[in-house]
Order: C-alpha cells, then structure tokens, then sequence
C-alpha cells in the first residue's frame, strides 16, 4: 500500500466524502453521530489496512461494529459496576449471594 495501492486512511476518506450529499441532507443534530461512524472506522486503520481492501465498505462496517462492541462493554461494566455497589439483590449485588430477601 501507499504507492502501488491508495493507503487505507486514504480510501476512508474518499468513501467518507462518498457520503456527503447523504450527510448533508441530514438533520443537524444526526450529522455529529454520523460524524461518529466514520471517527470509529479510522480506529481501526491499522487493522483495516492489512486487509488491504478495494473497497473499504465492509471494512468500515467491521470497524464500526466492533468499536460499538467496545463501548457496549464498557457501558455493560459500568452497569454492573454501579449495579454491585448499590448493593440490590435483584441486579447481581453483593447481597444476591445470600440469597434471596425473607428467606430466613
């Protein structure tokens, strides 16, 4: 890649700026989401590119779905987290391992 094959960076870019009469024609408060898509595809460049793609449709679409995997894990964590520290039963707390309220 680079002087025989355009760089991944490079094709992202053009089929990012494939988008844009799609990207203008869309509300105002879309556009940073949609922004978004494209900012998570670029994450992964590095990998993308040794895929060496013609087209960089799937790609993108695997870079984005695996940056969404990433986040939903995180917010997963999160809500355990918050969940345990709370200390409810019912959400997997540290008293669920006692069992169940009233069951004495």
């Amino acid at each position: 890649m680079g002087r025989t094959n355009p760089t991944y960076r490079d094709a992202l870019d053009r089929y990012e700026a494939s988008w844009s009469a799609y990207r203008r024609t869309l509300r105002a408060a879309h556009r940073p989401d949609f922004d978004r898509l494209f900012d998570r595809a670029a994450e992964f460049a590095a990998a993308s590119g040794q895929q060496n793609p013609t087209d960089p449709h799937r790609t993108v679409v695997v870079s984005v779905l695996l940056s969404q995997e990433r986040e939903l894990r995180r917010l997963r964590e999160r809500v355990l987290a918050l969940e345990a520290a709370d200390g409810d039963p019912d959400d997997g707390g540290p008293q669920a391992a006692d069992g169940p309220r009233g069951a004495e």
